[in-house]
């Protein structure tokens, strides 16, 4: 009865430590690996280049302008993109405010926005929070 036991602590015993292992070993194995800055990243790729490929020291300036040129044409798409999302977004947030005007009484527009200018309010002073570096509660 006691060796029955002691058999089944120690096989339970065994089963918890091979948790802890496997754990361990994986949170390394996920933790480890190293996420590239885009420099770090274009980098390793005109080192794979130059290695692989065998460039001489002018096709190697020549890469690095190329990436350079390809990153500053994907940043000015990226920033045109944002922009064009901004003004939509805006012309569909006057949308919004103008079908719920159209749905409440004269008396009610005045308290409504004055509701709107009070959250308006919020976000700036949370966006200042955010710039400063503030952490935000949700």
């Amino acid at each position: 009865m006691v060796n029955t036991k002691l058999s089944a602590f120690l096989s339970l015993l065994l089963v918890f430590c091979s948790g802890i292992a496997v754990g361990a070993v994986g949170y390394h194995v996920y933790t480890s690996k190293k996420h590239l800055t885009p420099e770090e990243f274009r980098k390793q790729l005109v080192a794979e280049m130059t290695r692989e490929v065998h460039l001489d020291d002018q096709q190697v300036a020549l890469l690095k302008q190329i990436y350079e040129d390809t990153r500053a044409a994907f940043d000015e798409a990226r920033t045109q993109e944002n922009a064009k999302l901004r003004a939509e977004g805006q012309t569909i947030h006057e949308q919004q405010i103008e079908k719920i005007k159209n749905i409440l009484r004269p008396d009610q527009i005045p308290l409504y926005d004055a509701l709107r200018a009070r959250h308006e309010a919020e976000r700036k002073k949370e966006r200042r929070k955010g710039e400063k570096g503030e952490i935000k509660k949700d």
